[in-house]
């Protein structure tokens, strides 16, 4: 093996504990920032406008961040590592309705799918929330579908669509809505193909994205 592959091959934790590190530190602190963050920005919806604002920014950061990692990162935290073409995940996506998918010490290409669902749906969740904070913001944006235009008065021509703190109403605020109520959907799904990896594969998945560590690969699992 060259020193190449050996720099890029999981490594062994201190001891003969049988553990391998995957997930690093800045990946641990956005997942779970994230999951903080969300949360916070749907349950301050409508409630508490200026912690759901500080929320969605949070949210906005993180993606970004996770962007730009995707490409920088350790190994596992690398898009190019897990991201898989759609045969691959639907194919996939049927061993696992056999009961026979192979065990990936990184994201599995169902997860992959995952992410990059959770990012897009994010990314569109906090670009709606932004451009519904300023009436101006919309007019920046000419060429946007009708769906996040601005409806810029009422029935009688005179009062404009916004709220109290310059919120969009109509479809720009249903968009936004919308996008929120999908995170739920996927997040509910992410869930469910966690507790599933985790029961199939003997391994605690939401533990090892605390500590980083998961067991180390064996034979047929894919490393």
């Amino acid at each position: 093996m060259t020193e190449t592959a050996d720099c890029d091959a999981p490594q062994m934790e201190a001891g003969t504990t049988g553990k391998v590190r995957v997930w690093d530190p800045a990946v641990r602190v956005f997942h779970w920032g994230l999951v903080a963050a969300f949360a916070i920005a749907w349950l301050t919806a409508d409630e508490v406008q200026p912690v759901h604002e500080v929320a969605g920014y949070t949210v906005a950061g993180l993606v970004a961040f996770r962007l730009v990692w995707g490409f920088v990162g350790s190994r596992y935290a690398r898009f190019a590592q897990f991201l898989k073409g759609p045969g691959d995940t639907l194919a996939y996506l049927g061993d696992m309705a056999r009961g026979k998918e192979r065990r990936y010490l990184g994201h599995n290409p169902a997860g992959a799918a995952m992410i990059v669902a959770l990012l897009v749906t994010l990314s569109g969740t906090a670009f709606t929330g932004w451009l519904m904070e300023e009436p101006g913001r919309v007019a920046m944006l000419p060429d946007l579908p009708q769906i996040v235009a601005p409806a810029w008065a009422d029935d009688d021509g005179d009062e404009q669509g916004y709220g109290e703190r310059g919120e969009v109403g109509g479809p720009l605020k249903e968009a936004h809505e919308v996008l929120a109520n999908l995170m739920l959907l996927l997040v509910a799904l992410h869930v469910g193909g966690v507790v599933l990896a985790s029961f199939r594969h003997h391994e605690n998945l939401a533990r090892a994205m605390v500590t980083g560590d998961k067991r180390a690969p064996g034979p047929g699992d894919i490393a």
